[in-house]
């Protein structure tokens, strides 16, 4: 099953340059207004490699932010900037954080950064819960063939109600190595883990686990391509399990970095990611709404802002979601029969998703909004903030938005051991993993 192994992680070296100036939020997650702040915060900022900036005359494959990237990462690791551990080792991972939207609630969440070996779905070890897009996995093979590194970690959830890697890493009191605060005020802290002992543990704990992508789909696939795409023609027995050492993956691209997260430890949070669509070529509210009517109770709502849509939302049983336009906000319950008749096709744990009838009976179904459009996202945006989604309608900028709850652990655990997918952006990890905290070089 679940093969995870040490490594000798680069690291920056705290005596040169501090935390907090050089790590970023994942790839995918940063803005522009982001990435001109990081740019800014320092000249060894991670952003310089994982999300570079292009140039006026960048020439593919010659200059570009790909060659960029590969540059600086090995003039770093000359300059030392980057040092690699002297010994393979893991490393604890805490993070500290306010689950947004909530009056003060705080959270704790606690994982541990190692090699995960790659499997392809069909193997059933690790399970996706969402579709991928072919242009994102371009970008991410082209960096990784070029620096031929992973700088940030894919989040893997798997489960055991034993607590086993909560209870070895994470009874003790000493400092962690690396404590950085973010630009959402998360804390996140690191401890290195070289014990032999501790390692082995854990290597023999995961041996029985399956594993969920919770984000970093792309990346996961990505990786996957590569190894295949670097794999030698046959693997000497040593190599597989090497004697008088710590466990290795049977070559250095047949792995990535991870982050393991245990779905039975609590601290987990996903948020809602609510749809905006536009371009509907002047339908009105009414038009739209008789569209939805075949299948969902279609109630006024009455709200003064989005955090009080989002409450009434959250306080409704069963399927529901608001629907946001210019002349007034709607609740949209769905019709159990009528539903269920819809999405016969579907399997029932899928027929009960929010998301699922959301983007099957309305976008693809009353708006015509085509699968390909909704891909490529034509028509649609996605928004985590419920503000913001208010607000495109309200400045013009959208036709209707729909606020959506999240979905659950217990759904996201059910979907994807089925070897089914939700729509994209089904869910919003929260807080992101950094980039940064340590980096796996595969030479």
């Amino acid at each position: 099953m679940a093969r995870i192994y040490p490594f000798r992680a680069l690291r920056y070296n705290t005596t040169l340059v501090r935390p907090e100036d050089v790590v970023t939020q994942p790839y995918d997650k940063i803005s522009p207004a982001m990435q001109q702040a990081y740019y800014q915060r320092s000249v060894y900022n991670l952003v310089r490699i994982i999300l570079g900036l292009p140039e006026l005359f960048d020439e593919p494959g010659f200059n570009d932010v790909y060659t960029r990237a590969a540059r600086d990462f090995a003039e770093w690791r000359r300059a030392g900037i980057l040092a690699q551990e002297k010994d393979p080792c893991i490393f604890a991972y805490e993070q500290r954080y306010s689950v947004p939207g909530s009056a003060d609630e705080k959270r704790v969440r606690h994982g541990f950064i190692a090699l995960g070996e790659l499997h392809d779905y069909s193997q059933s070890i690790v399970f996706r819960h969402e579709q991928t897009l072919a242009k994102p996995k371009s970008d991410r093979l082209n960096l990784l063939r070029a620096t031929r590194a992973h700088f940030g970690q894919l989040f893997m959830l798997y489960s055991d109600p034993g607590l086993t890697a909560e209870k070895i890493l994470f009874s003790g009191t000493s400092s962690p190595d690396i404590e950085v605060t973010d630009e959402f005020g998360v804390s996140h802290r690191i401890w290195k883990v070289s014990d032999t002992g501790t390692i082995n543990i854990l290597v023999g704990a995961m041996e029985d686990k399956k594993l969920i992508i919770a984000d970093g789909h792309h990346r996961y696939e990505t990786a996957l391509a590569y190894a295949k795409e670097r794999a030698p023609e046959s693997i000497a027995p040593s190599q597989r399990n090497p004697s008088n050492t710590t466990p290795q993956p049977p070559y250095p691209e047949a792995a990535a970095m991870m982050t393991f997260v245990n779905m039975d430890a609590g601290g987990l949070t996903i948020l809602p990611t609510h749809r905006v669509v536009f371009g509907l070529n002047g339908l009105s509210t009414d038009q739209i709404l008789d569209r939805m009517r075949p299948f969902f109770e279609i109630e006024p709502v009455k709200a003064t802002d989005a955090g009080e849509l989002v409450r009434q939302l959250s306080a409704t049983q069963g399927t529901a979601f608001i629907a946001v336009t210019r002349t007034g906000n709607y609740r949209l319950s769905a019709k159990p029969d009528a539903v269920a008749s819809a999405l016969e096709g579907l399997p029932e744990r899928q027929r009960k998703l929010d998301l699922v009838q959301l983007h099957a009976l309305v976008l693809e179904g009353a708006l015509s909004i085509t699968p390909e459009a909704i891909r490529e996202q034509r028509n649609l945006r996605y928004v985590r903030e419920a503000g913001e989604a208010v607000e495109q309608v309200s400045r013009g900028e959208a036709d209707i938005a729909f606020l959506t709850k999240p979905v659950t652990v217990e759904q996201l655990r059910e979907v994807a051991f089925a070897g089914e997918v939700m729509p994209q952006k089904s869910t919003d990890f929260y807080p992101k993993l950094l980039s940064g905290l340590a980096i796996y070089a595969l030479d």
